[in-house]
């Protein structure tokens, strides 16, 4: 079931053009990392700056533009200060003044900071995040307890409490004499027999979730190495699934604790994902089942032959986009054929919307490893 305060949101968006005025829409990464010491406003001010000097090339009235620059001012006000942020890892503005809107919204993730002025506000990735991060499976235990959890996209449940099952009357105590360790031996190979039906427990557990509603991925956290070592014990299709394992308490882990640290999982399985496709891209373009560069890539996204856009974090860079066929390009003579051509501020931007449009994966690379493997853009194809 989608979030109702984002549906209500994208109804109201996807209602909205004007050919008067224009709409800036800004998603914003404010992870810790980029929280740390202000490094988002830093980008985000620089963002601002190169949209303002760029807006003429997009030869728009004196006083659109001058709507434009005020709309940007309200947006890096708004976001200047970290306490008047959500508390969430990403976030969301669209903003018109004639039209006298000014929406922002938290999200779990956005795939990379883009500032965009168009007609429309730019929604792709507004719709998609929810499919996008899907439900994740958090289970947190010990050697007695184990707690399960539904994490999507805005926030975590709590499904059930597993208890582990106990034979033994308490601590070891060895009363014979003639036969040292023997009962020591017993008593260890309990609590190992134990250990092993409460994990083959969490896991029967989890798979009957998956199976009544499938499942992105699986976090395992707990103490020490209680929770890894559920992980072999799990169905095929879950260790499949296995995003990561984390340290937390199950009796002290609150939900918000839990449904923060299981997107902090996935987002470093994503970083993983990152390397992983990179490593195959070569081979891949050898084949001829993946392109490179700017222009072979936006042509395959504009043939719809992309299943995976592989973008580099910090690619940016003018283009233009056709008004009829919405195909992209760098220059205005590869879209000669198309009839009216519009330029557009940055065609990276503008190609993850189409990307998001198409429902094609979009993985933004911020492994300095796998941005190496690319030329500013990429992709997968799903046909030659």
């Amino acid at each position: 079931m989608q979030n109702p305060d984002i549906a209500r949101l994208l109804a109201k968006l996807t209602k909205l053009r004007t050919d008067q005025h224009r709409i800036v829409t800004c998603y914003l990464k404010v992870e810790p990392r980029d929280r740390a010491r202000g490094k988002y406003v830093i980008k985000l001010k620089n963002r601002v700056r190169e949209v303002e000097q760029a807006l003429e090339s997009l030869d728009l009235p004196r006083g659109v533009r001058d709507q434009v620059s005020a709309d940007l001012k309200r947006i890096f006000d708004q976001l200047r200060e970290p306490a008047r942020l959500p508390a969430s890892q990403g976030v969301a503005v669209f903003a018109c003044g004639p039209l006298k809107l000014f929406e922002l919204v938290g999200l779990p993730s956005v795939h990379r900071s883009r500032l965009a002025v168009d007609r429309t506000a730019l929604v792709r990735e507004l719709a998609s995040v929810e499919d996008e991060i899907g439900s994740l499976l958090t289970v947190v235990l010990d050697r007695t307890t184990a707690r399960l959890f539904e994490v999507t996209a805005f926030g975590a449940a709590e499904l059930e409490t597993i208890k582990a099952g106990s034979t033994r009357g308490g601590r070891y105590h060895s009363d014979r004499a003639d036969s040292p360790g023997q009962g020591e031996a017993q008593f260890n190979n309990r609590i190992r027999e134990e250990k092993q039906r409460h994990y083959a427990a969490i896991a029967e557990r989890l798979f009957f979730h998956h199976r009544r509603r499938p499942v992105h991925g699986i976090v395992l956290a707990g103490p020490g190495k209680d929770a890894g070592a559920v992980a072999a014990f799990l169905h095929p299709y879950l260790a499949e699934r296995l995003m990561g394992v984390v340290s937390l308490n199950p009796k002290e882990a609150k939900t918000a604790v839990v449904y923060e640290a299981t997107l902090a999982a996935r987002a470093e399985f994503e970083r993983e994902s990152e390397r992983s496709i990179a490593r195959g891209l070569e081979e891949a373009l050898g084949q001829g089942w993946a392109v490179d560069g700017f222009e072979g890539t936006l042509r395959a996204l504009g043939r719809g032959q992309v299943r995976t856009l592989l973008v580099d974090a910090d690619a940016q860079g003018p283009g233009f986009r056709s008004s009829k066929s919405g195909r992209l390009s760098l220059t205005e003579q590869g879209l000669r054929a198309d009839g009216d051509v519009v330029p557009v501020l940055d065609i990276v931007d503008e190609a993850i919307e189409e990307a998001l449009r198409q429902r094609v994966e979009v993985e933004v690379l911020y492994d300095d490893k796998a941005r190496a493997a690319i030329a500013s853009l990429g992709g997968l194809l799903r046909f030659r």
